[in-house]
């Protein structure tokens, strides 16, 4: 990769998060600290607004946005391989976001790309498993109720065919076992569940606060789970 690229490369990685430290953009680019230290100093003398803020990492200072960038062909037949991905693996509420997306994106491509990608598109299919048809659509709902920490409501079917009321403080959504799994702290159990997303029957967000001051990462939850796969 050039220095040309690496800088576009690392102003789009600065701008896709809200922090960056020095140690991430080295080990995405493979280069030192010293060299991230250099590039940085070369977007600032480009009249790029990158700032540093102790202990967190660097920003690029609100208001300042990058004009689009041209993807390249092998970039966007990417993201069409991943809308098969999406449309197997995902519900109803993130294949609906998805595909807006993806139509924003096309838009912006050069004609001899958009030709590209509709052979593509006609040439790429999935085969999957009906037990692996995903039937709702909460998960858009759920990511919001994780990423602004609020509680959710939700009406649930056991395997026992058993309905019950939760209120939940909703930390993470782990795909395993071929299922679709919300990890929640439940508020009448007064501790973490597991809760398979195809059998919540009904689901409300609601704009009430976490009450509970910190939870377990995704990550530590993820070595309880009963299977590995």
């Amino acid at each position: 990769m050039n220095r040309i690229d690496r800088l576009l490369g690392i102003l789009t990685l600065i701008q896709s998060k809200k922090f960056v430290p020095a140690e991430k953009i080295a080990d995405k680019f493979h280069t030192s600290i010293r060299t991230v230290y250099r590039d940085i100093k070369a977007l600032v003398e480009l009249g790029i607004p990158v700032s540093f803020e102790t202990n967190k990492g660097y920003f690029v200072v609100q208001g300042y946005f990058l004009p689009p960038v041209s993807l390249t062909t092998e970039e966007a037949n990417a993201l069409l391989l991943t809308e098969s991905l999406v449309y197997g693996f995902a519900d109803r509420s993130i294949q609906k976001h998805y595909s807006t997306a993806l139509n924003k994106v096309k838009a912006v491509l050069r004609s001899s790309q958009k030709e590209s990608l509709d052979i593509l598109d006609d040439s790429i299919r999935m085969q999957m498993s009906p037990n692996l048809a995903l039937n709702f659509e909460y998960l858009s709902l759920l990511q919001n109720a994780i990423a602004s920490k609020t509680i959710i409501e939700i009406e649930y079917k056991n395997l026992k065919e058993e309905n019950s009321k939760r209120q939940l403080e909703a930390i993470g959504l782990i795909f395993y076992a071929f299922s679709w799994h919300l990890i929640a702290w439940c508020h009448a159990r007064k501790d973490y569940r597991d809760f398979k997303v195809s059998r919540i029957t009904r689901l409300r967000g609601t704009d009430t606060p976490f009450k509970k001051t910190s939870h377990i990462p995704i990550s530590e939850y993820m070595k309880q789970l009963p299977v590995s796969w």
